[in-house]
């Protein structure tokens, strides 16, 4: 009896001691969380080595965004086709989760943007003369030969009346340079907040003082003209210390003491949505889901047939600030019909099932995408944009990165005349992708790929393969034998800098399409409600702006496609 209790008590400290070594190296071979999968280092180490954002939850929201989960929708099926476009062949295309502005940008919005422009570019000095005249609506867009339209003319962009109305006078060129704008500010603004920036330093910018979000990334150093005491060494609030000497008496530069991509803090770029993403985002199919599978496709942005509300209370209201009939942009006095003759304030109408505000009607508005008649979901079905222009960041003699400052800072003469800052001072300067990066690569060989199988060489009948002769040594094409023979203008400037305007005047010019035209979405206060579909596209030229379209931003989102599990019912 003995024998065997001795041998149950060896048999089950062997099993403990087993189990024992089992959970040791079970602990040895996994990795914590601040441990690496890889190689098993100490990741953060406060002694150097690979930092990362290892509490790093989800993207934050940017300011004025709402979230809008990706999904697949056919993109292009409008209700109506009375205007015979043949524009809109129903497509079946996927978009990535992404975040759209609620509504669409207002005068105040812009308003800020041109007053730190004012500030920062002062239009008294030479080398900034044409940045904020170049920034500014057109408010002459509201002139009409035979209405009388100057009150709008002279108080719509800046009176408070209209303060948070849609910006309208501001072209595709403008619209982008905001979005801009609008990245670097948020991102220049979080960055404070967290310590890696002076505080307060950003209302005191000067032109050679400027905060670029991917001058940061790349040359932090020479972030707001290389100023250490705004660009902070290590987080103003962490307990980051200055480097201890070492055994010769040199003293260590502490390691991963700026933002970085790893950081976790700097938000993707304010930018234009692209067409597939406005009129995703417009038709808000996901109000009309039942577990995998759409109920229906609806002609606007809410639910039903029809512009007018049913519910009981503004019963008969529109739903949209739209024309309702000739001469008729309101209805009549005393009647809530839909509130305005003109545009409206945002928000005065009811949102989609996305939350996005005025995605019919007050204004229509411009996307990122170069205008064709047709959406080659062909060539991708995946995020599709037509606009790609590659470009890369350039670099001086010096090996290192080539920052824009007021002598090199370059402008663009447009079409009409208007000249617009292509940059800032304090940006990167940008040159498009060579060689180095399209050798071999089979998805994309160029720069720029705005004609891509549709409108480039390849495209015409006039192109032959193996020919010497495709075109002249700088790659450019006869204009007889160009796929869109649109009309040609050009502005130059003579020895004294004066302006020399050449219209073309060809009477053999068969369309208005271009390389140069832009879509735009949605209708406006000028509008039936035939153009209230979020499928219908036109497009206008991208340095014009009319009193009827304005825009909105939107952002990409990094991460997984939506916060929440997935939902069997709506």
């Amino acid at each position: 009896m003995k024998v065997n209790k001795i041998m149950a008590g060896k048999l089950l400290l062997s099993l403990v001691i087993a189990f024992g070594l089992t959970a040791t190296s079970c602990s040895k071979g996994s990795s914590s969380k601040n441990s690496s999968r890889a190689t098993g280092w100490k990741i953060n180490d406060k002694k150097g080595g690979f930092q990362y954002a290892s509490n790093f939850k989800k993207q934050a929201t940017g300011p004025g965004l709402v979230m809008v989960e990706g999904g697949t929708f056919t993109m292009g099926k409008v209700q109506d086709d009375v205007m015979h476009d043949w524009n809109n062949s129903p497509n079946q295309q996927h978009v990535q989760s992404f975040y759209m502005d609620e509504t669409e940008v207002t005068n105040l919005m812009y308003m800020e943007y041109l007053d730190w422009l004012k500030r920062v570019f002062p239009p008294d000095q030479e080398n900034y003369k044409n940045i904020y005249e170049g920034a500014s609506p057109d408010t002459l867009v509201w002139r009409n030969r035979l209405g009388y339209n100057e009150t709008m003319t002279n108080n719509y962009l800046r009176h408070p009346a209209y303060a948070n109305y849609p910006v309208v006078g501001v072209n595709w060129i403008q619209a982008v340079e905001f979005s801009k704008w609008r990245t670097d500010r948020v991102n220049e603004n979080t960055l404070e907040q967290q310590g890696y920036l002076k505080k307060d330093a950003k209302v005191a910018a000067t032109a050679d003082k400027t905060f670029s979000t991917e001058t940061y990334l790349a040359a932090p150093t020479k972030t707001m003209g290389g100023d250490e005491e705004i660009v902070l060494k290590g987080r103003r609030n962490s307990k980051a210390k200055p480097g201890k000497a070492d055994k010769d008496g040199n003293v260590q530069e502490p390691k991963n003491v700026y933002a970085q991509r790893t950081s976790g803090l700097i938000l993707p770029e304010y930018r234009l949505p692209t067409e597939a993403e406005w009129e995703y985002a417009a038709a808000a199919d996901v109000g009309q889901r039942e577990y995998n599978i759409y109920k229906g496709q609806k002609k606007y942005p809410w639910s039903g047939s029809y512009t007018r509300s049913g519910k009981r209370q503004v019963r008969g209201d529109q739903l949209a600030n739209f024309k309702q009939g000739k001469g008729d942009y309101g209805g009549i006095a005393g009647w809530s019909d839909d509130g305005a003759d003109i545009t409206n304030k945002v928000k005065s109408y009811p949102p989609n099932d996305f939350g996005l505000y005025d995605m019919a009607g007050n204004v229509a508005e411009w996307v990122a995408d170069v205008y064709r008649p047709i959406v080659d979901d062909e060539a991708s079905d995946f995020n599709y944009y037509r606009g790609n222009i590659y470009t890369k960041n350039k670099i001086g003699e010096d090996g290192k990165v080539e920052i824009v400052t007021a002598e090199t800072q370059v402008f663009d003469t447009l079409a009409n005349g208007k000249i617009v800052a292509r940059n800032y001072p304090g940006e990167i300067a940008q040159v498009p992708v060579d060689e180095k990066e399209t050798y071999l690569r089979q998805n994309f060989d160029k720069s720029d790929n705005r004609n891509y199988r549709d409108g480039d060489k390849q495209s015409t009948r006039y192109f032959k393969f193996g020919s010497s002769e495709e075109g002249d040594e700088t790659g450019k094409q006869k204009d007889t034998q160009r796929m869109y023979d649109s009309p040609v203008h050009n502005v130059t400037t003579d020895s004294l800098g004066n302006m020399i305007r050449k219209y073309d005047k060809s009477a053999k010019r068969t369309t208005l399409i271009n390389d140069n035209v832009r879509v735009y979405k949605g209708g406006s206060w000028r509008d039936r409600a035939y153009w209230l579909d979020p499928a219908q596209r036109r497009y206008f030229p991208q340095d014009m702006a009319t009193d009827y379209i304005g825009f909105r931003c939107a952002m990409s989102r990094v991460g997984p496609k939506a916060d929440k599990k997935k939902r069997p019912r709506n």
